[in-house]
């Protein structure tokens, strides 16, 4: 696959047939093809009004290819069925066309059979032209529960939202030691990484990878995604099982014995486990939620509660302590160090503190002099090789998104609307965004388009719209 193998290539069943082992694919146009130095080519000519179809379909090689479908009808079903859907929205502030193009690319990104939402569906395009930070996004993160729960139950899109739950639990079921930080939209675990060598990358950048080692790494943030995505999900409504909470009690069991390990954290870095404040952050989050669970939406499990509460309440201690730089005025990336990292713009957004903190204000403010360039936010500093990897990244746009935010919640909220308009002009001319943006060469990086993105920038809209109120506090 990925180019490697020449294809069998023959006209059959009205149409142009490619097969490679177990693959095959049929393409059906009027236009008449040949072959020609292992390509297909044609030539036609459109006029003014004029419409030419061309239908390419993916069938196993060992069966029938599906029956010819009328283009037209199947493209006017297609746009009927998304302008019903898009419809739905119940988003009616501002920037109301922003949000619903971003709702219609989450929902283009959800593998309907099991709804699953891949990141992106993408790889390896490149966070910097010719360096080598080049992923495979085309799995589904549990780091993005919650936002996108949150995003698609605000929107009124409620299905999806228990769509995406109920993949959320299968993906995880069975032992908490397992649990892993990504999967494939059926639930697959085995991702493994490898580089296809054959292939020069966009741009020159390699190498092109297939598969996510990171599914192996340890990330804590994930279980605070995941018992908040739960919260969430029972807040508004969206019933739970007796068994999905024993699943969620085991997850909350395990991370007792492992909060206070270093991980490879949200960034998925591939320098080396440390002690990162965020994940810190998240591990609080998880007992948070397991804590508001009992009390607020009477899940059983008093045994636990006093507990779960004390834990809560000596993590939230220690990161105060340990991931507060008294002399840099602000959280930093890991205990110990006064490196920044824009993760520590969720602070507010998730409870840990109020945004009027002065410890808030001053890592948001030190966020701004230090991690922002032209405006927009980067992660951190990749020359101070954190991540392991060499060379750099644009700015990362999620991040720019929760400044806005966090702005917002400092009563700042001209400059938050200033950069949320910002943000929505570095979208392409169909509305779309990926995960970084090179603001000296203006143009949009890495993979492509990025739910993490769309995500936040619906979460944003909303806020901005309506006026925001951190979401542990309700």
């Amino acid at each position: 696959g990925y180019g490697e193998v020449i294809p069998w290539v023959r006209k059959r069943h009205g149409g142009l047939e490619a097969i490679a082992g177990p693959d095959a694919m049929i393409l059906r146009t009027p236009v008449e093809t040949r072959g020609e130095d292992l390509t297909t080519v044609g030539e036609f000519t459109v006029r003014s009004g004029e419409r030419v179809p061309f239908v390419l379909t993916w069938f196993a090689s060992h069966g029938e290819p599906p029956r010819a479908v009328n283009a037209e009808h199947a493209l006017r079903d297609t746009e009927e069925y998304w302008t019903q859907w898009a419809q739905r929205c119940g988003h009616e502030g501002r920037w109301r066309e922003a949000v619903v193009r971003s709702l219609v690319t989450l929902k283009g990104l959800t593998y309907a059979p099991t709804g699953g939402i891949v990141a992106a569906l993408t790889t390896s395009l490149p966070e910097a032209i010719g360096g080598v930070r080049n992923w495979d996004y085309r799995f589904c993160w549990l780091r993005d529960a919650t936002f996108t729960l949150l995003a698609l139950m605000e929107a009124g899109y409620n299905d999806e939202a228990k769509s995406w739950r109920e993949w959320l639990l299968r993906a995880i079921a069975g032992s908490a030691a397992q649990m892993q930080i990504m999967y494939g939209v059926r639930g697959e675990r085995r991702l493994d990484e490898f580089e296809v060598e054959w292939l020069g990358g966009y741009e020159n950048s390699k190498p092109v990878r297939v598969g996510n080692a990171a599914a192996n790494q340890f990330q804590l943030d994930v279980y605070g995604e995941v018992m908040d995505a739960m919260y969430q999900a029972s807040r508004a409504g969206i019933v739970s099982q007796e068994a999905d909470w024993r699943l969620q009690m085991a997850l909350l069991n395990y991370l007792e014995t492992c909060w206070d390990q270093p991980d490879e954290g949200i960034w998925e870095v591939r320098g080396g486990r440390q002690q990162f404040t965020h994940s810190k952050m998240m591990a609080w989050v998880a007992f948070d939620r397991a804590v508001k669970l009992i009390e607020q939406c009477n899940c059983e499990a008093q045994e636990h509660l006093e507990r779960w509460r004390a834990l809560r309440d000596r993590i939230h201690e220690e990161v105060c302590r340990l991931g507060y730089n008294t002399a840099k005025h602000a959280f930093t990336q890991t205990y110990g160090s006064d490196a920044l990292d824009a993760s520590l713009l969720m602070m507010p957004l998730v409870g840990f503190l109020p945004a009027g903190d002065e410890r808030v204000r001053n890592t948001v403010e030190a966020i701004e002099r230090e991690l922002v360039v032209d405006g927009f936010v980067l992660r951190y500093r990749p020359e101070n090789g954190v991540d392991g990897l060499p060379g750099g990244e644009g700015v990362f746009l999620p991040c720019s998104f929760w400044l806005a935010d966090c702005l917002h919640m400092l009563g700042r909220t001209d400059d938050a609307v200033a950069l949320f308009e910002r943000l929505l002009e570095l979208r392409n001319d169909l509305g779309l965004l990926s995960e970084e943006f090179d603001p000296r060469a203006k143009r949009q990086l890495g993979n492509f388009p990025q739910a993490f993105t769309h995500v936040a920038l619906i979460n944003t809209a909303r806020h901005l719209s309506q006026g925001h109120e951190a979401r542990a506090q309700s």
